[in-house]
């Protein structure tokens, strides 16, 4: 502290002379200035390129084909396209094209594990090969199948993608079937003989925000669970003495209440719990009462809500009695800065750079947004998503209470009681 600042019983200082001393400045300006600059290259860093930074985005491969090949070629035009499709040259494992059933595909569409289909129909060779007859009187159409559970920017990009390859497609089945002898109607068709269609392959309710309401319901239980956890910290030192407490021009200081770091951790925990009862429910009803929110499996719904919030509430605790006065700092960064541009709810993880992609394996919004959206979105199914959120629940709380709780217990070994002024 500068040597000229007034301790107790000397005359008050003046903002006027303290805003001069260098070390004032310097803790508060290091720090702004560090949040700063990571939050804007974790924010932003994020989301400028996505289609740049595609890595293995899954989208669904249907040949229906059931048509007999061209004269003269050995497959029909279904496999020619969609071989085509897997084997075109573009960025190095940017797409993830998976070949599937029409069956198959309903199913990765209904539990999220493709952004969307590109579908060749039954009958594609037998219609495009009327192309070249006089009875030629509509195009063949291949289907994009969107997937809009998933995110609105995610399915975007692969219903562009899907487009793209069909009517690449389009041209080469165009190029392979000109001939100069054809009528100029059919030859102006054969030039982009296929129609592309696009629909929705799985759809959601109206009331989803275009696949959007899952990201911010999961945002409203990470705050919840932050800012609770939060205020639970300091509403329990200010109640047992250990911070003063402040409103408007009054200024108080309870006695100070004989009790360990461990008991505290415990107790402020305990407390977390019991009042995310409360905040859940809260959510739930003024999201889905009140706002109209499209939600099913309502009690499923709160209970994950309730222990998610809940684990977010635990390692808030944790980090503040590990780190003390600068814990509010890291459980931001740990639970908002890092978790919100890796949670994969905008945009997609495998539309992000790797470093995002490395965030996801273990930040808790990317696991809880693939919970609430398998509830919200896929009926609750455990292969999309939910399974796993529950696993990282349990290992998020597991952390939570043995990080917290080692941290407490070796500082009371050491005698660092919150009692008194530790020696420098």
């Amino acid at each position: 502290m500068p040597s000229d600042i007034p301790s107790t019983g000397t005359p008050q200082a003046r903002a006027g002379t303290l805003v001069r001393h260098a070390k004032l400045w310097l803790v508060p300006t290091a720090l702004s200035a560090l949040v700063a600059l990571l939050l804007s290259l974790l924010y932003m860093g994020g989301i400028l390129s996505p289609n740049d930074n595609l890595h293995r985005l899954p989208i669904a491969l249907v040949d229906g084909d059931r048509s007999r090949p061209l004269p003269g070629q050995r497959e029909n035009l279904g496999k020619q396209l969609t071989d085509a499709v897997v084997s075109a040259k573009g960025p190095s494992d940017s797409v993830a094209w998976r070949r599937l059933s029409g069956e198959a595909a309903e199913d990765a569409l209904a539990s999220g594990k493709v952004y969307g289909a590109l579908v060749v129909p039954k009958d594609f060779t037998s219609s495009v090969a009327a192309l070249t007859t006089d009875r030629a009187t509509a195009r063949p159409t291949l289907t994009v199948l969107t997937n809009p559970g998933v995110g609105s920017l995610g399915s975007s990009i692969a219903a562009q993608i899907s487009q793209r390859a069909a009517g690449q497609a389009s041209r080469t089945i165009g190029e392979q079937l000109a001939d100069s002898s054809a009528a100029p109607t059919t030859r102006l068709l054969l030039t982009d003989p296929v129609a592309v269609t696009t629909r929705v392959g799985h759809p959601i309710g109206r009331h989803s925000g275009l696949g959007l309401t899952a990201f911010y319901y999961t945002l409203l239980l990470v705050l919840s669970g932050f800012i609770g956890g939060n205020l639970i910290h300091s509403g329990v030192d200010t109640a047992l003495g250990y911070a003063d407490s402040e409103i408007g021009p009054w200024h108080a200081r309870r006695p100070t209440v004989p009790i360990s770091r461990t008991q505290t951790l415990v107790l402020k925990m305990l407390m977390t719990a019991g009042i995310s009862v409360l905040t859940t429910t809260l959510v739930m009803v003024a999201t889905i009462a009140i706002l109209g929110m499209d939600a099913s499996h309502l009690p499923l719904l709160w209970i994950f809500s309730f222990c998610a919030t809940v684990t977010i509430g635990l390692g808030v605790q944790a980090i503040n009695a590990a780190f003390g006065g600068i814990g509010q700092l890291v459980s931001m960064f740990v639970f908002i800065a890092l978790a919100l541009p890796s949670s994969g709810a905008t945009v997609p993880l495998e539309a992000t750079p790797g470093f995002y992609r490395f965030l996801g394996t273990f930040e808790p919004m990317h696991q809880l947004s693939a919970g609430v959206r398998s509830i919200l979105y896929f009926d609750a199914r455990a292969d999309a998503g939910l399974a796993r959120a529950w696993i990282m629940i349990a290992v998020g709380v597991a952390a939570a209470l043995a990080f917290g709780f080692a941290m407490t217990q070796y500082y009371d070994r050491r005698g660092l009681s919150r009692l008194t002024p530790q020696p420098a």
